[in-house]
């Protein structure tokens, strides 16, 4: 074979191999997704799972859930997850923070994987770990999915999907039963989802502004004290938890609150509408950089996306030529502070000079909002794709408790990166 021949076989080779690699390296990038800095990820690549609330970490929004899988719920160890910057938690219908949400609790969470694992507070884990089987917990306990994108309670989760229960029966004695109830679209299209819970005096009913138990239902002879009665497909929103429960039953989660018409649902979010609107104020709103103008001797005009999943009201005190302060942030949303005045010391001051909102479809983790603030104190957190907390004038000055800041000389890097071995390895 000439020396040319035996060139063109070794380059149509190599030209295979690397056709080949190239092949493999786009499958597992498709296989291997991971949010982008700057950018909002598409929640149809995310990995959904529901479990129950076992710990929470709510300065560095963080926390673990015992995952439903395919076994013996009980034995699934609970799995750590943290928020990711713009992640959002629903509760009762309404935006919330993790410290909102009660231990017990059923979520369901919509995750990726880490976005840099080299930086992740909760630990990482082998990128099939959501088809490993854990003994009598069965798969898809532990997934390598754990940078949650939106976390929602039972009752954001039907109203976002346009979901209901219909209540079919239960079974009392005395204090404690089980209800029959089956999941289904308000349209009646889709999927019917039936299954059993257990209630008991601690279940909470709410009927229009009342709050009611078990027993006061039972003495309005709205139910039986005893025995199968029918429920007649009462169409209710409920709150899930679990507990355990007797008999050898390995799963049955428990109905921890009845919402029986719209106007209790109604206001229970409303209730949490107000808590976290004073959460906001006083953390301030938070966003990422998009980009950077930079003038002479420290001055810049410094353009941000507002983070999304909050209260109207809240970005509509963001209005053009008001003044306001700009704070950099971690990915745990904490602010930066120093000194003895506060996070307010660390902060940029200036005026907001555009305040405008996209005509186009805004993802999840957006509000579609980006303000312009000039200032003449540009720092090093202001670049783009990183995280910021804004406030405008409007809102008061309120301090932070110390676990919710970073002071600028006195918190190493352990606390600008939470470490992940705080999660006990169970497995």
């Amino acid at each position: 074979m000439s020396p040319k021949f035996h060139h063109l076989n070794h380059l149509s080779a190599f030209l295979l191999i690397l056709a080949a690699v190239s092949g493999s390296a786009a499958e597992s990038k498709e296989k291997t997704f991971r949010p982008e800095v700057g950018e909002f990820p598409p929640l149809e690549k995310a990995h959904s799972y529901k479990g129950e609330l076992t710990f929470v970490d709510h300065a560095n929004r963080r926390g673990s859930l015992r995952i439903d899988g395919d076994g013996r719920f009980r034995f699934a160890a609970p799995s750590p997850f943290a928020l990711l910057p713009y992640g959002l938690v629903r509760y009762h219908g309404s935006p919330a923070d993790l410290r909102d949400i009660p231990l017990g609790t059923v979520m369901y969470a919509k995750a990726f994987l880490p976005p840099d694992p080299k930086i992740s507070s909760v630990p990482v884990l082998p990128l099939d770990n959501r088809k490993k089987k854990y003994g009598n917990a069965g798969t898809g306990v532990a997934p390598a999915e754990n940078h949650v994108y939106l976390l929602e309670d039972e009752p954001s989760y039907c109203k976002r999907l346009g979901l209901t229960w219909k209540l079919k029966e239960i079974n009392l004695n005395e204090d404690q039963g089980i209800v029959t109830a089956r999941r289904e679209s308000k349209s009646g299209n889709g999927d019917i989802h039936e299954e059993t819970f257990s209630v008991d005096t601690a279940t909470r009913f709410w009927r229009g502004k009342e709050h009611l138990h078990l027993r006061d239902l039972i003495e309005e002879k709205v139910l039986s004290e005893n025995g199968v009665q029918s429920l007649d497909d009462l169409s209710v929103l409920l709150g899930i938890s679990w507990k355990p429960t007797p008999g050898g039953v390995f799963k049955r989660f428990h109905i921890s609150d009845v919402w029986l018409d719209e106007l209790a649902m109604e206001r229970a979010t409303q209730i949490q509408n107000e808590t976290h609107k004073a959460f906001i104020k006083s953390r301030w709103m938070p966003g990422w950089v998009d980009k950077v103008e930079y003038g002479k001797f420290g001055r810049a005009k410094v353009t941000v996306t507002l983070f999304g999943g909050m209260v109207d009201s809240l970005y509509a005190d963001f209005k053009k030529g008001q003044k306001a302060m700009l704070a950099s942030s971690e990915n745990t949303l904490k602010h930066w502070a120093g000194g003895t005045a506060g996070t307010a010391q660390m902060a940029s001051k200036g005026i907001l000079l555009e305040v405008s909102k996209t005509n186009k479809r805004v993802p999840l983790g957006s509000s579609g909002i980006q303000v312009s603030l000039e200032t003449d104190l540009v720092t090093e957190g202001f670049r783009p794709g990183k995280v910021i907390r804004i406030r405008p004038e409007s809102w008061p000055i309120l301090e932070v408790p110390r676990e919710e800041y970073i002071h600028h000389n006195r918190d190493g890097i352990d606390i600008r990166f939470p470490t992940p071995n705080i999660f006990p390895k169970l497995r």
